[in-house]
């Protein structure tokens, strides 16, 4: 491979998931060789000083105060949105229309009618060559991967039953102030939105299938939270504390989601577990560099669950980092991402998960919704027009 293409990249939004981002467009062309090289252009926020700070100590060579500029900026080829939900769609659609590849983080909007219209957008940009991605950065863990990868090759048999739950604690204190990811309007939803859709995506890219239904409820445990940390005034809390719900995929297998930021003890506890006619799968991202692996046609004299050390050269991603036994962390799953995206994007393919697969994973998110609202009853989801990446 000769010398990699320069990309230049804009990103919006500089906190927990612009730092992650950062780190991502810094390390993958020092690991993964790839036809194009990331060029860390400009970093977007509102404050100018917090904004210049941002950009000294994660990297990006210049700094704007509105994203409009950002993406009318020659230099600049892939828009990375890291900012709150309810920016999402305006931005991507903007970005789209002015010929620059969109990544856009989690969920892809608030709504599903936004996030409609940029799937619109999205396949108009694609008839220009122009692309997309959604960042469920989950699915780049490795043993995730590692887990799909045995789905498909027919491990389990058919897959009959899929268990996910993704649990927090960080607001069980009810002096945790009303932050943005608590207000409807700025987030959309609570730990649904925020950290259940990670296992919606993540399961149904594991089975390589989609939720055809689902019945939800939700609850939000601390009703009022304190503006600022010291203030004694209160604002509602308009988004979910947590959700339950339960669904049928497409091929009848059952499943049961939870999402809460209410299991203390908990701080990113993402389990899950597939079972199918010849065996079953479990991971926990506490434990992310393993995965349970339990083969149901061997003896029982020396059945059970295999542990897997996902660290091999040969597991997804591993090659281009450690030794076997030198183990990843959170921060590798966005390198992957990116590696991932540059890839396609200097190759031409539609990069994965898509505006579509946002969109979907949306409609599951507003039917458990809509299902709690109206009293747990079950609620039907639209056909299925593309498979499960």
């Amino acid at each position: 491979m000769g010398a990699p293409n320069p990309i230049g990249v804009g990103m919006i939004g500089y906190a927990f998931m612009g730092a992650a981002h950062s780190q991502a467009w810094r390390s993958v062309n020092h690991f993964f060789d790839l036809p194009l090289r990331a060029e860390m252009t400009a970093i977007c926020g509102r404050d100018q000083a917090a904004t210049e700070r941002a950009a000294a100590k994660l990297g990006w060579q210049s700094v704007e105060t509105d994203w409009r500029a950002l993406i009318e900026r020659d230099d600049i080829q892939i828009v990375d949105i890291c900012s709150p939900g309810d920016t999402h769609a305006e931005i991507a659609i903007a970005a789209l229309a002015a010929g620059k590849h969109v990544l856009c983080e989690k969920p892809l909007s608030n709504t599903v009618a936004e996030a409609e219209l940029m799937v619109a957008a999205a396949r108009r940009a694609r008839q220009h060559g122009v692309h997309s991605m959604v960042g469920f950065n989950y699915r780049r863990v490795p043993a995730i991967a590692l887990a799909r990868r045995l789905v498909a090759e027919g491990r389990l048999g058919e897959i009959r039953h899929v268990r996910a739950q993704y649990l927090q604690d960080w607001i069980i204190d009810p002096q945790f102030p009303l932050v943005w990811r608590l207000q409807a309007e700025r987030a959309g939803s609570g730990a649904l939105g925020d950290i259940g859709a990670h296992i919606v995506d993540a399961t149904q890219f594991i089975v390589g299938d989609r939720l055809a239904g689902v019945t939800g409820l939700t609850e939000t445990f601390v009703k009022e939270r304190p503006l600022h940390q010291s203030a004694s005034e209160k604002g509602a809390v308009t988004v979910d504390d947590a959700a339950l719900f339960i669904g049928r995929f497409g091929n009848g297998a059952l499943g049961s989601f939870e999402a809460t930021r209410f299991a203390g003890g908990r701080k990113n506890a993402i389990r899950i577990e597939v079972n199918g006619s010849l065996g079953s799968l479990a991971f926990d991202f506490e434990s992310m560099n393993e995965l349970h692996l339990f083969d149901a046609t061997s003896s029982s004299r020396t059945g059970g669950f295999t542990r897997i050390l996902v660290t091999e050269p040969e597991h997804p991603y591993l090659k281009a980092w450690w030794p076997a036994g030198h183990l990843l962390g959170y921060e590798h799953s966005f390198t992957h991402e990116i590696a991932d995206l540059l890839a396609d994007l200097g190759t031409g393919n539609e990069p994965s998960p898509s505006f579509e697969d946002g969109l979907q994973v949306q409609q599951v998110l507003a039917a458990v919704v809509d299902s709690a609202a109206g009293g747990s009853h079950w609620q039907p989801l639209p056909a299925v027009t593309q498979n499960a990446a």
